[in-house]
């Protein structure tokens, strides 16, 4: 295992770990689950701006649902069952079926068109244990899902929507470009060939009028539909799948979704089915592994560490830490009993962005020396800190 290895720089950053009592999961430590909320946080408030509803949907549903939707007879060996008396009920390994049911709650109208729904969904899948590897390859993830149920005049506008949405995002995790593939009809599917047809079309023109370029993979699109994939370019050249878009019109017709048109005919609606990132696990190795554990400054689990050069400096060190905390800024205090350049040592080790240092001359100056992770050092008074630092949020 390679230092660059996301678990390595999971243990030596403190942010998870794993074991065999729950194989395949992941046990996120307190540095670990603020990237995690920080994350979810930034897709939940662009999918707020973008017009999507945050649901949730149950854990646990019944194998006659799986069976009706079709995941049951394709992905039914991926899935934990469990039974209650005569009826047997399974994990969710998705969350399409789930958001239909929230849809079909309501008789819906043309007006109520596109319908848009989004959850940070906790999955499941039975993944064999030789396949396990770290949080690339898990047997429950975080997933986030969305999906539009919409008219198919609506496609080309949703996709331009989801395709800005996903730039906006991607640029500030570090990602300038991505590539596009369109993935079409598999051999084991459902659906008549007419609508794979129209399904396959209607995605293709969407991609051309969101201006996109794309390579196309036959066989690669879900049971249900053609699916447009994302690809991100690491450090290293690694190619990762992450975000997609599938238009569906197969599990509509399956699960019986109607709406009513303008002429109070009941109509089958098109679904679309988006994530951003995909696997939050697998999406946090990504960038662990992208920028070497030097995390963008506003994902660092600690952004601040603020060292006083002697214990009479320590009243002025908290003050300090105080202010900057109130401005929404992560800080912490470093009073162990080291060495000055120790300390140092110890935070570029963590990869913490900032080392702020504060002696007798910052105290008498109310003031402080700002060195970052890049080499950059400035002093600067607290209010001309508070500025920069919330600079590099951005």
């Amino acid at each position: 295992m390679n230092a660059l290895d996301h678990r390595k720089l999971g243990a030596k950053l403190d942010l998870f770990h794993q074991q065999e009592d729950a194989p395949g999961t992941a046990f996120w430590h307190s540095k670990g689950t603020t990237i995690c909320l920080l994350l979810e946080n930034y897709v939940r408030s662009e999918m707020q701006r973008a017009g999507f509803l945050e649901v949730r949907t149950p854990q646990l549903m019944s194998r006659t649902l799986w069976e009706r939707s079709g995941h049951w007879s394709k992905f039914g060996d991926h899935m934990f069952v469990f039974e209650d008396g005569n009826r047997q009920y399974a994990l969710k390994p998705m969350n399409c079926p789930g958001h239909v049911q929230l849809y079909k709650q309501h008789i819906r109208s043309y007006r109520d068109l596109p319908l848009r729904f989004n959850e940070f969904g906790v999955c499941h899948r039975y993944e064999p244990s030789g396949a396990l590897h770290g949080l690339k390859r898990v047997r429950a993830f975080t997933q986030d899902d969305a999906h539009v149920f919409c008219a198919l005049e609506h496609v080309n506008g949703e996709v331009s929507r989801f395709c800005r949405l996903l730039q906006r995002v991607y640029r500030r995790l570090g990602f300038d470009d991505f590539k596009v593939g369109l993935s079409t009809r598999p051999d084991n599917r459902e659906g008549a060939d007419e609508i794979w047809d129209a399904a396959e079309a209607a995605l293709a023109n969407a991609a051309r009028a969101a201006g996109l370029s794309y390579r196309t993979q036959p066989g690669d699109g879900a049971f249900y539909g053609p699916k447009l994939e994302f690809i991100l370019t690491d450090c290293q050249g690694r190619e990762w799948q992450c975000g997609t878009i599938q238009l569906d019109m197969v599990l509509p017709e399956r699960l019986d979704l109607s709406v009513a048109n303008s002429d109070g005919e009941r109509v089958r609606p098109v679904m679309i089915h988006h994530a951003v990132l995909g696997s939050f696990e697998r999406f946090v190795a990504m960038l662990l592994e992208h920028h070497r554990g030097r995390l963008p400054f506003w994902l660092a689990p600690d952004q601040i560490v603020i060292t006083p050069v002697s214990d009479q400096q320590d009243e002025y060190a908290r003050e300090v830490s105080d202010q900057l905390a109130s401005m929404g800024l992560r800080c912490r205090v470093d009073t162990a009993d080291e060495t000055l350049s120790r300390r140092i040592v110890f935070a570029r080790e963590l990869m913490i962005p900032v080392f702020i240092v504060v002696g007798k001359r910052e105290a008498n100056n109310r003031s402080v020396s700002i060195r970052e992770l890049d080499g950059k050092q400035m002093t600067l008074s607290i209010e001309e800190a508070i500025s920069h630092l919330k600079k590099l949020e951005t």
